[in-house]
């Protein structure tokens, strides 16, 4: 069991992605947008980030035309030049993830849908490094937390949220009420006519209102909430002592890989 206090503090992250050669295939892409925010459970900000990833938005140019979102790439052109956005290399950005973690004493990083930016983010390591490094992040370092389940158990699970949903026709075909990110972030707000930016750090802003949502509505309804992503242990392999020798190569010199 998980235990959270005002104290603590969570990376919220978010990634947007170009698919690999396999455009059919959603669990293999490519990062080229990473933002995040540290946060605590009351959905306060400390500290955010959003960066571009050269290699794959520039070095995979021909690969970006498959993202979902390619028309923005002007839009990442202009917030370039204007500075919003700070292109570096995925080693950089993970450099930097890894001193934020550290400044903050952070132990969990949260992601609506957590999987797809788990694996979206080690793929991505693994495409760059060839396969040399596997992990974005170090094995035991963080544990990922998922905030589409921890709206399932404490939003989506209730009267209310279904009536909500059915009423809009957010209804699945087996008649489960969906829960986008988007959508539980209406629910929430009460703006039917919200749309999520789907760029990183925008992206992040509201995954962040939407734990901290999950976390009161946990306690004022007492009711159970999952939020681990990785709930058994088998799930993350203990870490080899050579890959724990990679690991520190890697973040030590990260230029060389």
């Amino acid at each position: 069991m998980q235990y959270f206090t005002p104290n603590t503090r969570i990376l919220v992250i978010d990634t947007e992605t170009a698919n690999t050669l396999d455009n059919c295939d959603m669990s293999d892409v490519l990062v080229y947008d990473i933002g995040w925010a540290v946060c605590d459970i009351f959905g306060n900000v400390y500290e955010t980030a959003s960066y571009v990833n050269k290699e794959i938005f520039y070095g995979e140019a021909d690969l970006m035309q498959s993202a979902y979102y390619a028309k923005k790439i002007p839009q990442y052109a202009e917030d370039i030049l204007a500075g919003k956005r700070t292109v570096a290399s995925i080693w950089q950005i993970r450099k930097n993830l890894f001193r934020v973690l550290e400044k903050w004493d952070i132990h969990y990083l949260a992601a609506y849908n957590a999987r797809f930016d788990a694996n979206a983010l080690n793929r991505t390591i693994s495409w760059v490094s060839k396969s040399m490094c596997r992990y974005f992040c170090q094995f035991g370092q963080v544990e990922w937390l998922d905030i589409m389940k921890m709206a399932q158990d404490a939003v989506v699970a209730t009267r209310n949220y279904k009536i909500w949903a059915t009423d809009r026709g957010f209804v699945a075909k087996n008649g489960a009420p969906r829960k986008t990110a988007e959508m539980l972030y209406q629910y929430m707000t009460g703006q039917d006519n919200f749309s999520e930016e789907h760029t990183g750090l925008e992206d992040v802003y509201i995954e962040v209102q939407i734990m901290a949502f999950c976390f009161s509505e946990k306690k004022r309804r007492k009711v159970k909430m999952r939020s681990l992503l990785y709930e058994k242990p088998l799930d993350f392999p203990p870490q080899t002592e050579f890959q724990r020798m990679l690991m520190r190569s890697i973040r030590d010199n990260p230029t060389l890989y």
